[in-house]
């Protein structure tokens, strides 16, 4: 027998048990697969069955998670390995394209060409003396979060939110920002999300223009965990081709990855650990770590990533929650208590912070001008329960002051987005972070202290609110 036959021999194996996702396979002496191998399990149809190594059982038996439906397959039926972690097309050609896990279409397009080159799903974090650090801005045109928690180019951004408060939309502005600002790159990653939000959202890409510089990649709520687990790695290799062999900058967007850590506890439990902390899985913090430490400018070129991250029944003290937040340099909170009340974007300005807001990277009048749009919502919050319960006319003239100020503020700090035009028949509105400082300043200084509040409601810069003001026949000044 040659070394080519010995080694084919030891690459097959033959499936032991079927439990669910999780699959046993046998193989022979000295074949045993590598921890991240990808198995290919073949049908009586023909189909196969792709499996990922997650333990070593003894000397000859593994034990893996299927990425696909385990519907039809048997004991006996034969496996084989890939030699290599599961792989990904990556390039140009994949621009456009809505991917799987394992980098299959899911767009009934055209198939890919055949010299399209593929990375492996599972890669290291480039060295820390390779990666770059950038105190660079990413201008998103969304007044509260480039005025209060502005993102970095090449850095971490979550938003935190519980159902139904706006995140998902928030994303949609997002890549749009990037697409039309940037006329960068943007690779989405669906996890664990509904089939109805990613037909919707390739349908909305396509009619905005903005589909030829993205790429989807879904792994969608009717999955197996295993699928919804590995999805954020295959959208970050997609991601780390076009920074580290295109140069390019790109924008990554994961909605949701909460759904990440979701399935890796399902996962967790299929191989029979033990839970940990209010049932997560023990390997939460590396788990969330491999993902994010991958995140990184190398060369020049950066990957910023902006992470939607349900928070399960509002509590933020969630052990979820507070592991991917100690990763992310920019944390936007969405409140429910906004949402609520119609404030669009529900991002709460006193939970939302950056690291960037610094006078040394945004300049002394944008962070003074933060500040102090803070200093005045927090009072009024403070006050609220006197003026719920008694009026604001029980307020001292300081007092009532500022809580009309604060009111003010939160009305301008909303706007109408462009992904939502066709839902509330407004026009979406991209407004200069100078703009909105130059707004927030004339409010604070009273310049608006005699308009009406509906003229600061849903627009873009002060000066459209002024003309809204004008037209609903209020005085303004010049």
């Amino acid at each position: 027998m040659t070394s080519t036959e010995l080694d084919q021999s030891h690459a097959l194996g033959t499936v032991a048990a079927v439990r669910g996702a999780v699959v046993d396979i046998a193989f022979s002496e000295g074949g045993l697969p590598a921890i991240d191998e990808a198995i290919t399990i073949g049908q009586p149809g023909g189909s196969t069955i792709l499996a990922e190594v997650q333990a070593h059982l003894d000397t000859g038996t593994v034990r893996a998670i299927a990425l696909e439906p385990t519907a039809g397959l048997r004991r006996g039926d034969a496996a084989q390995r890939m030699g290599t972690s599961l792989t990904t097309p990556v390039g140009d050609a994949v621009l456009g394209r809505l991917l799987t896990v394992s980098g299959a279409l899911g767009d009934k397009g055209a198939p890919l060409p055949d010299d399209v080159p593929r990375w492996p799903i599972h890669r290291a974090p480039p060295a820390l003396s390779e990666q770059t650090g950038s105190i660079d801005t990413f201008t998103t045109g969304i007044k509260v979060i480039d005025l209060l928690t502005p993102l970095s180019r090449g850095g971490k951004a979550a938003m935190f939110g519980g159902a139904g408060v706006g995140k998902t939309v928030l994303v949609m502005e997002l890549i749009q920002a990037m697409v039309t600002g940037y006329q960068g790159i943007s690779v989405f990653a669906g996890v664990g999300e509904r089939s109805r939000e990613g037909h919707e959202m390739l349908l909305d890409m396509g009619e905005s223009g903005v589909l030829d510089r993205t790429v989807l990649v879904y792994g969608q709520m009717n999955e197996p965990p295993g699928a919804r687990w590995r999805v954020p790695m295959t959208a970050l290799t997609i991601a780390e081709y076009f920074r580290d062999a295109k140069h390019q900058n790109v924008l990554l967007l994961m909605d949701n990855i909460f759904r990440f850590v979701q399935a890796g506890a399902e996962v967790s439990g299929l191989l029979g650990r033990l839970p940990s902390r209010v049932g997560y899985q023990p390997t939460l913090a590396s788990e969330v770590a491999s993902l994010q430490e991958r995140i990184a400018s190398v060369g020049g070129a950066a990957i910023t990533a902006i992470q939607a991250v349900y928070v399960p029944a509002d509590d933020f003290t969630d052990p979820a929650v507070t592991t991917i937040a100690g990763h992310v340099d920019s944390m936007i909170v969405l409140s429910r208590a906004m949402a609520a009340e119609g404030m669009y974007p529900a991002i709460d300005p006193i939970a939302s912070t950056s690291v960037l807001l610094d006078p040394a990277v945004l300049g002394e009048e944008h962070v003074r001008v933060a500040t102090e749009v803070r200093r005045t919502i927090e009072h009024y919050r403070e006050l609220q329960d006197v003026v719920s319960l008694l009026g604001i006319e029980e307020l001292g003239v300081e007092d009532r002051r500022i809580v009309e100020r604060a009111r003010r503020l939160q009305r301008f700090l909303t706007q109408p987005f462009m992904v939502t035009e066709a839902f509330t028949g407004t026009p979406g509105k991209s407004v200069k972070p100078e703009d909105t400082i130059a707004g927030c300043r004339a409010i604070l200084e009273g310049e608006c202290d005699s308009w009406r509040e509906s003229s600061l409601f849903m627009v873009g810069t002060l000066e459209e609110a002024r003309a809204k003001e004008q037209a609903a026949g209020g005085t303004v000044t010049a």
